[in-house]
């Protein structure tokens, strides 16, 4: 005898089958920590990349960005270690990738293992330079070497490349620079140099090339370069030297350089997304393939390109080498970045 099956019955049945194989983000909100004020360029990568990413994610979520600065981006990746669920839905959204700097020298208020974050990829890799306003004297870095007084440099921290590029200068060519730590992101920064209250400030070229004020900056003459950390020179700084060039300038020995080197390091992580340790290995998988499809996208691609960034992007697996790398290092170059960048 045939058996027959109620209506209501069957309705059950391929409702509790299709609830099982729905996406795991049909229906969530992902959160974007951004550990700087809405206005920088972290913040606009930021929000660039999450405005495109949820059509590539299996479900389609929803982003919210939180802006959450402090101590130069500190305080937000000690959120994500200590405080953000490993489930998938908090990310870092783009951050300063020198922070395993304040690892390595053992600063008491990091509380993160930069090797441990799921990383999920980066839209670029970000060379720097110094700009100097240019009504003072520093036209060269031998300028700053000989002057009475040294410029003064705006910095949020001190493990930014705004902090460590001018001190990477005195330990390489002997050229010193006052450092004003306390900005609370880079606009302040751009303030204080317009104010007169500082004279520089190091960060990346994409930066510099890529909004205000620095287009009216170039058009006035406001400011110049002291030096930049491509290699070889970036077409757009075709006269600027790089620091490269500076040390075999300068003789700098073997151990200059090492230092140099580790501290360049984070040119290639460009600005990381990442999130949580600990998240399960499929969701990192599904983020990592979601980042990968939204550089290849067609109008992703095409608001870059208007907007004058640098697009260069890193995989998840390649970051993840990366922060390995750089957080294994010997006991005399630990020593070493220890006496440039304080304990």
């Amino acid at each position: 005898m045939k058996r027959i099956i109620p209506a209501f019955l069957c309705i059950l049945i391929w409702s509790a089958g299709a609830s099982a194989q729905a996406p795991f983000y049909q229906g969530k909100r992902i959160t974007v920590i951004v550990g700087t004020p809405p206005g920088n360029l972290y913040d606009f990568w930021a929000r660039l990349i999450v405005a495109h990413m949820g059509k590539q994610i299996p479900g389609n979520p929803d982003f919210v960005v939180q802006n959450m600065p402090g101590a130069g981006h500190v305080v937000a990746a000690n959120h994500m270690f200590s405080v953000a669920k490993p489930d998938g839905l908090t990310l870092n959204g783009s951050i300063i990738p020198s922070l395993y700097l304040n690892q390595l020298v053992g600063r008491s208020e990091i509380q993160f293992d930069w090797a441990k974050f799921a990383w999920i990829g980066s839209p670029a890799r970000g060379a720097s330079q110094m700009y100097m306003r240019a009504d003072t004297p520093y036209k060269t870095v031998e300028d700053v070497r000989t002057a009475k007084e040294p410029p003064k440099c705006g910095a949020t921290g001190v493990t930014g490349p705004d902090s460590y590029l001018p001190k990477l200068m005195q330990e390489v060519a002997g050229a010193k620079f006052s450092i004003v730590t306390g900005y609370p992101g880079g606009t302040d920064i751009d303030l204080g140099v317009e104010r007169g209250e500082i004279h520089c400030r190091a960060f990346t070229i994409e930066a510099f090339f890529g909004r205000e004020p620095y287009h009216t900056w170039r058009k006035k003459g406001f400011v110049r370069h002291l030096f930049q950390t491509a290699n070889p020179r970036d077409s757009r700084l075709p006269d600027t030297p790089t620091v490269a060039e500076i040390m075999d300038q300068y003789k700098t020995p073997e151990s200059g350089r090492r230092l140099s080197a580790v501290l360049l390091a984070a040119d290639m992580m460009g600005r990381p997304m990442f999130g949580p340790p600990g998240m399960a290995p499929d969701r990192v998988k599904i983020l990592r393939e979601a980042f990968r499809k939204t550089m290849s996208d067609p109008q992703f691609q095409d608001e870059v390109k208007k907007r004058n960034y640098e697009f260069d992007p890193v995989t998840g697996e390649e970051l993840e080498k990366m922060a390995k790398e750089v957080t294994s290092q010997p006991p005399e170059v630990i020593e070493r970045l220890k006496k440039v960048l304080g304990n």
